[in-house]
């Protein structure tokens, strides 16, 4: 433990990732001295910019391995963890990282006597039919009764300049004249700016939030998934017919891409499967007051974040006019 005269030392799983350099920056502009546990330490060099002088060091670490696990977290007072996979590769899957991972670094954290902040996802539940959502629930309970006094995030879809909801369409519509609609573009988000996220995660590690409570957050609109796309469409200034795409078809098309051996599928079937339901910020968060507007924070809308990012999309970048253009 960090001793009284010296700054509170916090290990974040994950921190060089795109919800983790935003957490890592937070923390550090907060003072912190920053422990990045990273499968690849000689990758994270861009966190180093974000802090003074030594305030911020990378660690090896593999959720897979206990060892490591265990090492990172020595020493720590507080522990976030910011790893989450969107699809499975090799022996990275749902089950080891996401459950195996997430109850390794909680019974680290309470060998070591700190706190934790674990970063889930709305729609965790463990009888989810998706493997993502139910390895996410998995992972809460065993928090639950590993660390009773964790606080748990679970965010909406996040946006900011390293997503991959808005950038992977706006990708898209550079090249197709044609977006899909997976299940007609009904299913509802609640997008809430990455921002916004490790905010909420810097105050965890502030002691503001309340021990061993599940928050919900999402950002100030809930949007279908097809005004998403018509959104982003607006800002990147290009005009793309939207096709609706049926459930089966789409899950037909995402367990194919899922055999192909790419670094990422575009699009896998537990990602369709984890589409059909709403994903929004429920009532009895609202009502228990376990949602970013309880925190009292002031939330940045898609309107006014997504052309910082987007703008290299357009159909002459940033040098692009107001009108649509193509």
């Amino acid at each position: 433990m960090s001793s009284l005269n010296q700054p509170k030392l916090v290990t974040v799983f994950g921190g060089s990732g795109f919800v983790g350099r935003h957490v890592v920056r937070a923390l550090a502009r907060r003072g912190y001295r920053i422990r990045v546990a990273v499968r690849r330490p000689d990758l994270a060099g861009h966190l180093q910019p974000l802090g003074g002088v030594g305030q911020i060091v990378a660690i090896q670490a593999n959720l897979r391995n206990r060892e490591s696990v265990n090492r990172a977290v020595a020493g720590s007072d507080h522990v976030i963890n910011c790893v989450g996979i969107l699809f499975q590769s090799g022996r990275n899957t749902f089950d080891a990282v996401q459950d195996f991972g997430a109850r390794a670094v909680a019974e680290a954290t309470r060998a070591a006597g700190a706190s934790l902040t674990h970063i889930s996802a709305i729609g965790a539940d463990t009888e989810a039919e998706s493997d993502y959502a139910r390895t996410k629930g998995c992972a809460e309970a065993a928090i639950a009764k590993i660390l009773p006094d964790a606080v748990i995030l679970r965010p909406s879809i996040i946006f900011g300049p390293e997503d991959d909801f808005f950038n992977k369409f706006a990708e898209m519509a550079r090249f197709s004249p044609f977006l899909p609609l997976i299940g007609g573009g009904e299913t509802k988000f609640q997008p809430v700016f990455v921002g916004d996220v490790a905010e909420a995660v810097a105050r965890s590690v502030d002691g503001l939030l309340v021990p061993g409570t599940i928050y919900e957050l999402g950002g100030p609109r809930v949007l279908s998934f097809k005004q998403c796309l018509e959104e982003m469409l607006d800002v990147i200034q290009r005009k793309r017919v939207l096709v609706p795409l049926p459930w089966s078809l789409a899950s037909l098309i995402g367990k194919v891409a899922s055999l192909i051996p790419l670094i990422e599928p575009p699009l896998t079937g537990d990602q369709v499967t984890l589409l059909k339901t709403d994903n929004v910020v429920s009532a009895e968060a609202v009502r228990e007051n376990r949602t970013l507007a309880s925190l009292g924070m002031q939330l940045a809308t898609i309107e006014a974040v997504l052309p910082s990012y987007l703008t290299r999309y357009r159909p002459q970048g940033q040098y692009s006019g107001t009108g649509n253009e193509a």
